[in-house]
């Protein structure tokens, strides 16, 4: 890690991935670095190159939200990205894990255990599963355990046979990490769960140090079970009421078709419902 700031880190690891070409700048001969140059992000912004310098470097943290817009522009952030950038401004003068909450509400877990034909489950921003009902419980049951989906995917063997789509669910899976990060920088639970996993894979390691970002809310998976074979699931993502940086995951099934039926085959080996909490909670 370097000493600029979370903004700061951003900024450079998204300048780097740029090339003079993808903003209609000319490219003249060998460069020394990566990526854009500062002087060409501060022109495109139009800013002073020494104030964009000072940014990059962590010595100005105050920038104003539509120096942020300019910034984000010449960068050519869409607009989660661009949502992460002021994020990251904000979070400079906020406490540090102010975000983290471990406590599933009673309502939300009684309302899950009342779903048998529906997988549904609760993550906290770190990626942990904080609670699950039977159906996710007994769907997960070829893990190691069923209690940080980041590890699952990276460090877990059983999690390149379960996600079909294995190198989508990795690049989704770190830059929602990325995304939670945002809110909360100084999270000490984010920042565990990634030096573990950064130390466990070089693939993880490797997509942390983009700085992407990206929250779906729905999307389709294929998995695979190790018993019931080939499923395809929508899922939808929601934010919990009362506790803004959880997330309730509902999977679904067509109706009547074959992966209806693999859940249903599944759920007559469901456990009790099982509730799991984070080591930062």
């Amino acid at each position: 890690m370097s000493d600029a700031t979370p903004l700061g880190e951003f900024l450079r690891a998204r300048r780097e991935a740029l090339k003079p070409r993808d903003v209609g700048l000319p490219e003249h001969g060998r460069r020394r670095v990566p990526g854009l140059r500062r002087e060409e992000v501060a022109l495109l912004a139009g800013v002073s190159s020494d104030y964009y310098i000072r940014l990059e470097q962590g010595r100005e943290n105050s920038p104003s939200p539509q120096v942020l817009d300019a910034v984000a522009q010449a960068l050519r952030l869409d607009a989660e990205a661009t949502g992460h950038l002021h994020r990251l401004r904000l979070a400079a003068h906020r406490r540090p894990g102010a975000a983290e909450h471990g406590e599933v509400s009673g309502q939300l877990l009684r309302l899950m255990e009342s779903w048998e034909h529906t997988p549904a489950f609760v993550l906290g921003p770190a990626l942990d599963v904080l609670a699950g009902n039977a159906l996710a419980t007994a769907l997960h049951d070829g893990f190691e355990a069923f209690d940080n989906l980041a590890r699952m995917v990276f460090a877990d063997p059983a999690g390149r046979d379960f996600y079909q789509e294995w190198d989508r669910t990795a690049h989704s899976c770190v830059a929602e990490l990325r995304a939670a990060y945002g809110h909360d920088p100084g999270s000490a639970r984010i920042a565990e769960v990634v030096a573990e996993l950064s130390a466990a894979s070089e693939e993880f390691a490797a997509l942390w140090s983009l700085h992407e970002v990206e929250v779906k809310s729905q999307d389709g998976k294929h998995l695979r079970h190790p018993r019931v074979g080939d499923l395809h699931i929508a899922f939808a993502a929601f934010t919990v009421n009362g506790a803004p940086h959880q997330q309730l995951i509902v999977y679904q099934a067509e109706p009547a078709g074959a992966t209806a039926a693999a859940l249903a085959s599944l759920r007559t080996t469901a456990p009790a419902p099982e509730r799991h909490l984070t080591t930062g909670a």
